[in-house]
């Protein structure tokens, strides 16, 4: 049920030793007002819906079922949220879930820890975030990797951004990697060509190849709010426990991050604790190229779950077979979890996923 796709000595070696052992999951939650671009996402019918996605999935994400919502589930072009996986499988392994506010433009209406950090602005303006604010959020998700590694035995690092692939791939365009026609998005064809005009405008504004600039600088640029925090959160954590970060495209982004950070600062960080986990949809994208991607970085285990949708009694989870929104909100970071923790399978998988949506109102 998981496949390790890069560096797979390394990705066996760490699936070995976390094998029936304890996950915590943090969730970053953030806004980048990239999001709004018509077209750039499909997480949210229109731009007006994507701005409440990320507070919707954060309220279900720790709510679960409930009578009602503050900001009910948007509407998605096809398909349904992945925050569905997350939560079932959070739900029945008791996996305790951290929500954390990085940057959102209103207060999410459940817990969340407020890290002091603002929405950024669009990744083409080339001043997305001030940089005194990505310096906040790199040592407020440093402080609580630190604090929450001492309570689990790996930690799961999720985020939820809209347009958070485009984000991401200004950050590796930034980082000097070819990038472009490898990222991902929750379209069933990557709009390739529209991510990478917003990246050059974004770059070009703030003549990023002009001359030397810092990995702070390239984030405060074309980064959101979510990449420090969670680049914070890894580098801390790893000193102490595993890390899993969840995600495809944004999270290796996060690790290329991670290492011109370690590398800029003298960070000190264990890079054997950490690996990139992700959905098959993700890994296998025949519209992207996350493997040729993850090769382009300095050496990092990508692996993704299994997990099929082809089956399924539900036609808005076998959308996620044509292509549609793939991953999101941790979904393959926790199903690789809930097989290294309890075995599950494919039949146990799909089963907690499909009885979560009979209960929800409008399954």
């Amino acid at each position: 049920m998981i496949n390790v796709y890069t560096e797979i000595n390394r990705g066996e070696t760490w699936l070995k030793k976390y094998r029936g052992r304890r996950a915590e999951f943090a969730c970053i939650l953030g806004f980048t007002e990239t999001a709004l671009i018509p077209g750039i996402s499909a997480a949210g019918a229109t731009p007006e819906d994507r701005r409440y996605t990320c507070l919707a999935d954060a309220e279900f994400l720790y709510k679960g079922v409930a009578p009602t919502y503050v900001y009910p589930l948007p509407p998605l072009q096809a398909g349904v949220s992945p925050v569905f996986i997350s939560r079932a499988i959070c739900e029945a392994l008791q996996i305790p879930i951290t929500l954390f506010n990085a940057g959102l433009p209103d207060r999410p209406p459940v817990e969340a820890v407020d890290l002091g950090g603002t929405p950024a602005f669009c990744v083409s303006s080339g001043q997305a975030l001030d940089l005194e604010v990505v310096r906040h959020l790199f040592n407020q998700g440093k402080a609580w990797g630190g604090q929450l590694a001492q309570k689990t035995d790996y930690l799961i690092i999720g985020e939820c951004v809209v347009g958070g692939t485009t984000t991401a791939l200004a950050i590796l365009t930034g980082l000097g990697l070819s990038a472009s026609g490898k990222v991902n998005s929750s379209h069933p064809t990557c709009n390739h060509d529209q991510k990478i005009e917003v990246v050059k405008r974004g770059l070009e504004r703030a003549r990023w190849f002009e001359q030397p600039r810092s990995v702070w600088e390239l984030m405060a640029a074309v980064g959101d709010p979510m990449q420090p925090v969670a680049a914070g959160m890894a580098i801390a954590a790893s000193q102490h426990c595993g890390v899993l970060l969840a995600g495809g495209t944004q999270m290796l982004a996060v690790y290329g991050l991670i290492r011109a950070i370690a590398e800029e600062e003298n960070w000190i960080w264990d890079t054997s604790e950490v690996v990139v986990g992700t959905t098959r949809w993700v890994a296998e994208d025949p519209t992207g190229d996350t493997v040729g991607l993850a090769k382009l970085l300095p050496p990092v285990p990508l692996m993704a779950t299994q997990l099929s949708f082809a089956q399924s009694k539900y036609g808005q989870l076998q959308m996620y077979e044509q292509g549609f929104v793939k991953e999101g909100v941790g979904a393959g970071g926790c199903a690789i979890a809930a097989t290294l923790g309890q075995n599950w399978r494919q039949e146990t998988l799909l089963k907690a996923i499909e009885t979560l949506i009979d209960r929800y109102p409008n399954g």
